[in-house]
């Protein structure tokens, strides 16, 4: 390879390394110290690039195509606070498992702690957040530097799929000049017939990803306990990206029937939803796959054996009841890393639990009809039917006008997104929200947020990211402080050619807290915690030309479809007040639990 200069020769030599290695997508921020590595993604012709005008959205996008795929998005930005900018999404990155391979510009070492101009210390600049950081060598015309260049861009993107996946930093110091210009004799003709110069036919470094799969003993000792288990029962945390890649939703299902046990199924486990849901009457079949346990689940009889795949589950009343069961239970990681913080479960199986859960399916025999305590299963069904039938209830016409509640939007929201497509939901009150209104259906739903650090920053960038790496429709559901927060994040709709539909569930403030004891001490309440705004998002969808609809609760679902059946991205927007919203669940959570407790 031959370039005019060696800065440039540093950045097409990297650039194509990582496309030779896999690498499919790139998000740029504009800057002058990244210019070698920009020039170079803009001229290769097999890395799509994204580019942004924040650093900071430019980084949540990237997650989000990397969360959605499950392979890893880099990311470019220039020296300085640019690279700070993207520490936020590489901790999510961190916290989620998501590949990430940040670019980090920067100035010659020797310009370090001299008072430089943009030029700040990033040396290991996100800490632990990363699985690997390497400082790159200054650009040189020399063979084993090259060729040292070509093997750390390898492994740089083996280690952001390496068990577990997540971020990588390289941080890239360059010495002008920046742009392709002639700088004789700095990078002669001849290098381009060297091996680090040519390179070699593919990937310099070809790397072969290493999966942990279970001992069989391991496994078998699993199989006896769960078939021996009077009340076995399947917990499914919010599923890292691999492992929706990895793990077969109608195997789990086929394990579950096998062993007579409920998968209660977080709605971003990748198990609420799908095909292996089953339907009854237009209706997922209750009792199967169980989504309504926030409500309940400490009503039932304790399970006596837990098999527990994914992150921590959302609904606080399941972490509650696994902490107090008595039960052994269970823990998948294919990290081998602990990821329950109530310090209850009895084993961890550090193995990827689709090879775990394809072993079961060969080593558990069909468990007899009667062989599960009796009314295990039955106890779920009921307190299924009980549930949803509570909520439909509570969501005809009449009843939302007198009580309107936010969670009647999410039950609208994935009861009529189309077949497939791609829900994702911020967090705060939506995620949770999700968690118990979202009926289990049988449609091909990819529901996804950031649960890894659980912020409110990026998601608007985070959603449009994900929606970017398929042509299924978007459903982004944010609250009004999370919409604010990004509202660069809207600036992708465009450069990025993607579209979506917005919800915008607008309680003027921070909703969430009022789950909290700081709710009875007012002030500070309001004004600290609540904090309302008072803004027109109107005038924000105007800014953006997005098309912008107020709705109310009793329409939404109409204006909704319409959304979705139209092309360019529509924000929805609903006006709640938080305060009578957070009664109204409770006055249904109350009455599901007044209705499972009166069926026992």
């Amino acid at each position: 390879m031959t370039a005019p200069n060696r800065s440039t020769l540093w950045g097409r030599v990297l650039v194509d390394e990582l496309a030779a290695g896999g690498l499919e997508a790139v998000c740029i921020a504009p800057g002058s110290r990244s210019t070698p590595l920009t020039v170079a993604f803009a001229a290769h012709p097999d890395v799509r690039v994204y580019s942004h005008l924040d650093e900071r959205s430019a980084a949540f996008f990237a997650l989000g195509r990397a969360r959605r795929t499950g392979e890893p998005t880099a990311l470019v930005c220039t020296s300085g606070t640019a690279a700070a900018n993207f520490h936020p999404a590489v901790i999510e990155a961190d916290r989620a498992r998501v590949p990430l391979l940040a670019l980090t510009a920067d100035r010659p070492p020797e310009l370090r702690d001299s008072g430089a101009n943009q030029t700040i210390d990033q040396v290991k600049l996100y800490g632990d957040a990363v699985r690997w950081y390497a400082d790159l060598p200054e650009p040189e015309a020399d063979e084993r530097k090259v060729r040292s260049l070509r093997t750390t861009a390898a492994r740089a993107l083996s280690e952001t799929t390496g068990v577990p996946p997540g971020p990588v930093h390289l941080n890239c110091p360059f010495r002008k000049p920046l742009e392709p210009t002639a700088d004789p004799g700095s990078v002669p003709d001849a290098f381009a017939e060297t091996l680090a110069g040519s390179g070699r036919d593919g990937a310099f470094v070809e790397t072969s990803a290493g999966n942990r799969r279970p001992e069989a003993g391991d496994v078998r000792s699993l199989a006896d306990a769960l078939e021996a288990a009077d009340r076995p029962m399947i917990v499914a945390g919010p599923a890292d990206p691999r492992d929706r890649i990895d793990l077969d939703p109608q195997t789990v299902a086929a394990v579950a029937e096998r062993i007579g046990a409920p998968i209660l199924a977080d709605p971003l486990s990748n198990l609420r939803f799908g095909p292996h849901v089953g339907e009854a009457d237009g209706r997922a079949a209750d009792g199967r796959i169980v989504g309504g346990y926030d409500a309940y689940v400490d009503q039932l009889p304790e399970p006596d054996v837990v098999l527990r795949l994914g992150a921590s589950p959302t609904s606080k009343s399941l972490r509650k009841a696994l902490r107090d069961a008595d039960a052994h239970q269970t823990v998948l990681d294919p990290a081998g890393a602990w990821r329950e913080a109530t310090f209850t479960a009895t084993k961890l199986l550090a193995a990827s639990p689709g090879g775990v859960f394809d072993r079961l399916l060969e080593d558990v025999d069909e468990r007899a009809a009667d062989s599960t305590e009796t009314g295990w299963l039955t106890a779920f069904e009921e307190a299924e039917r009980t549930h949803w039938s509570v909520r439909e209830d509570a969501r005809t016409d009449d009843a939302l006008e007198a009580e309107p509640f936010e969670g009647a939007i999410l039950a609208s929201v994935f009861e009529n997104a189309p077949d497939p497509s791609t829900v994702f939901v911020s967090n705060s009150m939506p995620i949770r929200d999700a968690d118990r209104f979202a009926r289990p259906r049988s449609a091909a739903l990819s529901v996804l947020a950031n649960r890894g650090a659980s912020g409110i920053d990026g998601i608007t960038s985070t959603a449009l990211g994900a929606g970017s790496t398929t042509d299924d429709p978007l459903v982004l559901v944010t609250g009004d402080l999370a919409f604010y927060h990004d509202s660069n994040g809207l600036l992708a709709i465009d450069r990025c050619d993607v579209d979506a539909t917005i919800v915008l569930i607008d309680n003027d403030g921070g909703g969430i807290f009022h789950k909290l004891p700081i709710e009875s001490f007012d002030p500070p309440f309001t004004e600290q915690f609540k904090t309302p705004h008072g803004l027109e998002f109107d005038e924000l969808a105007s800014f953006y030309d997005l098309a912008f609809e107020r709705v109310d609760l009793v329409d939404f679902a109409d204006a909704y479809r319409r959304s979705l059946g139209s092309n360019g991205t529509d924000v929805l927007a609903v006006e709640f007040d938080s305060t009578r919203s957070h009664r109204r669940r409770d006055a249904l959570e109350e009455r599901v639990r007044e209705s499972v407790d009166s069926d026992e």
